[in-house]
Order: C-alpha cells, then sequence, then structure tokens
C-alpha cells in the first residue's frame, strides 16, 4: 500500500512538473532569426540538369521556443527552386516549428531551364528567396544560381518501350553487340565549337569513315557511364591552341564530368573514356585537357601505323579513377603531355605496340587509396579467362627528356613474357625516373639501370621539385633535379614547352621548363 501511495504521488508531481514546463509552448517568431548565410549560391548548372542539394541552417538563439507562422518562396509554386523543411518537400510550409537555442536545417534544390527567360544569351542568372514570416516581421534569404545553356546529346529512346539505344561497335572487323548506351553522331555535330559548352550522355560515336572535329576553346562535358568512341576508319581531331592568359586557357579544349559544382572540380571516374577503336586513323589531340574519367584515353590496335594511330601534344590528363593513358597494341606518339593521378597507371603501354614519348611528365601521386601498379607500365602479352597468353611485340617504347616520379617506388614496370620470337624493345634517354633497385623484387635484365641499351644519361630517385603535385600544378621550380637536364636533341624536336617557353638553349627534363616559385606570405 506504501508502494502504490508512493507511486501516486510521484506520478502527481511528474505531471504537475510537466503542467509547468513553458518548453512546449510555441510562441510566434519575433522576426529575430538568424541565419549561417545571407545568400545561398548553388554553384553554375546546365539547363535542365538537376544542382547538387544545398543547406541553410536557421537558428533560434532566443530564450523561448517559436514557431514561424510560414516559410515558402518568393515566387511560390511558380519557382525553379526547391524546398525541404524538417524532411518534407515543398516551396511552402506553415508553422514551422524551433526550441530555444536550437536550429533547422533547410536543404535547397534547383532544375532549371533557361528557354524559360527571354534573351538568356548563353547563360542566365536566376534568383528567388527564402521568405520567413511576412509584415514587419519578415526575414530574406537569397537564393542565386548561374544557369548555362549547352548542346545536348543523347542516345535514342524507344518512344514505346522506353529502351535506350546501345551500341553494336566494328572491333577488328567484327561487329559486336554493347550494353553501352550512346548513338553515332549525326553528320551535322560532327563539328565542336567554343559556342555552347556540349554534354554528351552515353557514348557518342564517330562513324566509320567519318572525322569528329573538336575546335580551339570547345568544353565537353560527360554523364556517368559516357565518353566518345572513334569507329574504324573513323578519326578524332581536336585542334586546341595555346592561350596567352595561363590563367584562362581559354582556348584549349577541356574534357570532363557534367557537374559543375568546386566539390566535383578533382573527383575521379565521374565518366567513362575517350575509346579509339581498333581501326580508327589519324587521331590527333593538341592543347587538351581530359579530367575526371576512369581512363582518360584507350587506344587500341594499329601498333604498325606509320605516323602513329594517336599523336597527343601539349596536353594534360588528370585523376583518372583507373588509368591515364591505356595503350593495348597500339601506336602513340606524346609530346609535352602530363599525366597524373591515377588509380592504377598514369601511362600503360599494354599488349605491345609502339611508344614515343619526348619531354613528357609522367607521375602519379594518387592518394585515394592503393594503387597496383606503377606511374608506367610496360608488358606485351594479354591473359585470357581461361589462363592463356597472347605475346605481341613491344616494337619500341621510348622516354626522351622525360619525368617519371610519383609517391611510391618504383614507378615503371617492365613485365615481360620472354619469347625468342617477340621483340620487347624499350629505352629511356635522359629521364628523371624513381626507381630504387634496392627497396624493390624486380631483377632481370630489364632492370639492369647500368645498361645503355635500356637507360641512358638517367637520374634516379633526385627531387623533381613540383610546385604542388597534389593539386596537378606540376611545373618545377629552381631546386629541381631536372632543371638544365634535358638533352638538346630532344629539345630541337619539341622547341617550346606546353607553356609555350622556348627550351632550346637550356632545356629541362618534362614538359615544363622551370620557373621561380613565389614566396609564401
Amino acid at each position: 500500500m506504501k508502494r502504490f501511495i508512493y507511486f501516486i504521488s510521484i506520478l502527481g508531481f511528474i505531471m504537475l512538473w510537466s503542467s509547468c514546463r513553458k518548453d512546449f509552448e510555441f510562441s510566434p517568431s519575433t522576426g529575430n532569426l538568424q541565419f549561417s548565410k545571407d545568400t545561398v549560391y548553388l554553384d553554375t548548372v546546365f539547363t535542365n540538369i538537376g544542382s547538387s542539394t544545398y543547406n541553410l541552417k536557421v537558428y533560434n538563439n532566443s530564450n523561448n521556443d517559436i514557431f514561424i507562422p510560414s516559410v515558402k518562396l518568393a515566387l511560390g509554386e511558380a519557382s525553379n527552386y526547391r524546398l525541404s523543411v524538417d524532411g518534407i518537400s515543398g516551396k511552402v510550409f506553415e508553422n514551422i516549428e524551433i526550441l530555444s537555442k536550437d536550429s533547422l536545417f533547410i536543404f535547397i534544390e534547383s532544375t532549371i531551364n533557361i528557354n524559360d527567360f527571354p534573351n538568356p544569351n548563353g547563360t542566365y542568372l536566376y534568383t528567388d528567396q527564402i521568405e520567413f514570416d511576412s509584415g514587419t516581421k519578415q526575414q530574406k534569404v537569397e537564393l542565386v544560381t548561374l544557369v548555362q545553356d549547352a548542346i545536348f546529346i543523347y542516345p535514342d529512346r524507344d518512344n514505346t518501350t522506353k529502351v535506350i539505344e546501345t551500341l553494336t561497335l566494328n572491333i577488328g572487323g567484327e561487329l559486336i553487340e554493347t550494353d553501352l548506351q550512346g548513338r553515332e553522331l549525326l553528320p551535322t555535330e560532327l563539328t565542336f565549337t567554343n559556342q555552347k559548352p556540349y554534354v554528351i550522355y552515353g557514348f557518342a560515336t564517330v562513324p566509320e569513315n567519318q572525322t569528329l572535329n573538336i575546335q580551339a576553346g570547345a568544353r565537353i562535358h560527360f554523364h556517368n557511364n559516357s565518353g566518345i568512341i572513334v569507329s574504324n576508319g573513323a578519326s578524332l581531331q581536336v585542334t586546341g591552341a595555346f592561350s596567352t592568359d595561363q590563367e584562362l586557357l581559354e582556348n584549349e579544349v577541356i574534357f570532363e564530368g557534367d557537374r559543375l559544382e568546386p566539390a566535383f572540380s578533382q573527383v575521379p571516374g565521374q565518366w567513362g573514356t575517350i575509346w579509339l577503336l581498333e581501326g580508327s586513323i589519324n587521331n590527333s589531340i593538341n592543347y587538351a585537357t581530359i579530367k575526371n574519367a576512369t581512363v582518360g584515353i584507350l587506344c587500341d590496335g594499329n601498333p604498325n601505323e606509320v605516323n602513329h594511330k594517336l599523336n597527343i601534344t601539349n596536353s594534360q590528363i588528370y585523376n583518372s579513377s583507373a588509368f591515364g593513358v591505356l595503350g593495348r597494341n597500339t601506336s602513340i606518339l606524346g609530346e609535352n603531355v602530363v599525366i597524373n593521378n591515377a588509380g592504377q597507371s598514369s601511362f600503360a603501354g599494354t599488349i605491345g605496340g609502339r611508344y614515343n614519348f619526348t619531354h613528357a611528365t609522367i607521375v602519379n601521386y594518387w592518394n585515394n587509396g592503393f594503387r597496383q601498379f606503377p606511374s608506367v607500365l610496360l608488358n606485351n602479352f594479354i591473359i585470357d579467362e581461361e589462363n592463356v597468353a597472347t605475346i605481341a611485340n613491344l616494337t619500341e617504347a621510348n622516354f626522351n627528356n622525360c619525368i617519371i616520379y610519383g609517391n611510391d617506388n618504383p614507378e615503371i614496370l617492365l613485365d615481360e613474357l620472354t619469347d625468342d620470337a617477340v621483340a620487347f624493345n624499350f629505352k629511356f634517354t635522359n629521364c628523371l625516373i624513381r626507381f630504387q633497385n634496392e627497396n624493390t623484387n624486380l631483377t632481370g635484365p630489364n632492370y639492369d639501370l647500368t645498361n645503355t641499351n635500356h637507360y641512358e644519361g638517367i637520374i634516379f630517385n633526385e627531387d623533381p621539385n613540383f610546385k604542388n603535385p597534389s593539386l596537378n600544378e606540376l611545373i618545377i621550380g629552381d631546386e629541381s633535379a631536372a632543371k638544365n637536364q634535358g638533352s638538346a636533341t630532344f629539345a630541337t624536336q619539341v622547341p617550346v614547352d606546353i607553356l609555350n617557353v622556348n627550351r632550346t638553349t637550356s632545356p629541362d627534363i618534362g614538359a615544363y621548363q622551370h620557373i621561380t616559385f613565389p614566396e609564401d606570405d
């Protein structure tokens, strides 16, 4: 009985105490809300492509629990912004409660069609406001988005089945059906200009015996699992040009993903690849930046092409989740090429082929996890699903006046399956290479670093003195071991560096002539 009376007394006390609490009595906002920002800038988006989600934090710093009578977009239901308040989506909300000394998150997104506005002229600044309360207590937070017009290239979709078109590719003379979404480019789409950016969904395929011309200043953006495929007999001609303004680089051609927010600017693996199929011909890339792909360039076949299947010059390839350049029994010539940050190798010449690089900076400072391969990988074989190896000639692999470096050791791998009938020819000449032989298990004649048939004028393991490799700033400084160490013979072949600086007098190794770094403040 005493326990029962005690329980009733405690229960009564709790009820009396609860009835006296004012914590749960919400009074109207007095117009003294505080915000994490006065203006929410949603980063540039392409027309009709949804933005990332941005947030605004609303603070109640008063000693009272309050409710906001209304939270709404100034343009109401007509607004191209979308809000989420307390987990509920909409554009107009009523009686939103915030406890004393507490806060509230509002999430903001947008999808905007630039053609809804008069005379957008390529870009349009779209604005709205979030209004808190009304009348004399009203407070506002501005919303701003820059919308950019673009040319969109989509795969076709069957109107009845809604199935998206997939590609049939001519690979080595054999028609192969794939599950790659995409379509062939139309004759009117075979020249990309700098008038508007291009946004590609799926794989845009250059038809057989046609040429895709990409002019200076063009910007090509790819959605996830998208890219360019160059078919049998077709060509890719990228004709970027040097810009006198090194900050803007407005004349180079840029290939990247379709997310324009700064948070995505260095994220690897946002799109697929530029794939040069076996049988494609006369491919040329000059003054281009290829970044954030899975494989920057995938080049297949035609190892005996007289003038090389791919000529790539004055170009940069960064942040590839697998390979910067992957050659498979092919032929590539590279001059003033810079490759960095790849999940596997920055350059891989596999299943033999022909590769000639002069004044290249091929390094790998990948910091997004473990990588299996070094900066430069050469091999002469492929092993099929039944564990049967196919061996091919590595006719030549020449690296002249190149920096081959990174945050691992060693940064070259020469993976040969020996066969007296198959060539494995390579040579590094006047290069700066990271290879500390005593710390590796790599042995055999390919790793005899004293053999001048393979290694001539090499500087091993000395500091290249890059400006900031983690940010892909690979110009070298005054303290670089590559300074003035290039061969004049190769410098004559490539007389200016990637920034158009003359190198014929005192050539440095790599794609850049050195500079004096500004002192830190």
